[in-house]
């Protein structure tokens, strides 16, 4: 199955808009795009997640470190599983990258001899973004607008036409959101055992300052500890 590849095609219109940018950029406009586009958000993304791993631990009680660690957990697992989704749907489309149909692309990062229809990038930052949304709304908008940025680069380094990049942002997003109940099922458990352990609790709770031994959520082995620091 093919995609149209018209050039009366809107898609390719926008697609030679926006990649005709790269042509009247400066040559390290075009470099830092590139690695921008291929490298350096998605690493921007892990470094939020991490963010936002370090912060949510910081709750009241164990049961909602959990379950917010949880939900942070779950925004890389969506995106591995998002791009796994991806393999049949590549292999079923068949669209051809956009400088093998189109002349005068700029081509930024070259090598790309797979299917373009949707971009694994796209669909990597948008699923992380929507996970991290449902983990945290600020982290979450962040990592949307990282994942828009992501998109737009992908455009720009010719490596993908707009709806490659649409695709992959509806593709990310379900698989965050639809599956999120069940991983929360799944996950918030493994994290609550963790935040109860001695050596290993720092990974899921930090206790904020409003916690109280005692507290409901507050792990035995905790209030065993602050005791023995105490004696």
């Amino acid at each position: 199955m093919a995609l149209g590849a018209s050039g009366s095609n809107p898609d390719v219109g926008l697609l030679y808009d926006i990649n005709g940018l790269a042509k009247d950029a400066p040559g390290w406009v075009d470099h830092t795009m590139a690695f921008i586009g291929e490298y350096g958000l998605l690493l921007a993304l892990v470094l939020l997640t991490l963010w936002a791993w370090w912060g949510v631990r910081k709750r009241d009680t164990l049961d909602d470190a959990a379950s917010s660690v949880a939900s942070v957990v779950w925004a890389p697992l969506a995106a591995g599983i998002a791009v796994l989704v991806n393999v049949p749907i590549r292999g079923f489309v068949e669209r051809p990258r956009p400088f093998v149909d189109h002349d005068g692309i700029d081509i930024l990062v070259h090598g790309k001899s797979d299917f373009s229809f949707v971009s694994d990038h796209a669909t990597l930052a948008m699923a992380i973004g929507a996970g991290l949304f449902v983990a945290h709304r600020k982290f979450g908008l962040i990592g949307i607008g990282l994942a828009v940025l992501e998109g737009f680069c992908r455009v720009f380094m010719g490596v993908h036409y707009p709806t490659d990049v649409v695709g992959g942002f509806a593709l990310g997003t379900a698989v965050a959101l639809l599956l999120s109940p069940l991983a929360s099922a799944l996950l918030t458990p493994v994290a609550r055992a963790v935040g109860r352990t001695r050596r290993m609790g720092w990974l899921v709770w930090s206790p904020g300052a409003g916690a109280v031994p005692g507290a409901v959520g507050i792990p035995e082995a905790r209030e065993s500890e602050e005791r023995d620091l105490a004696a």
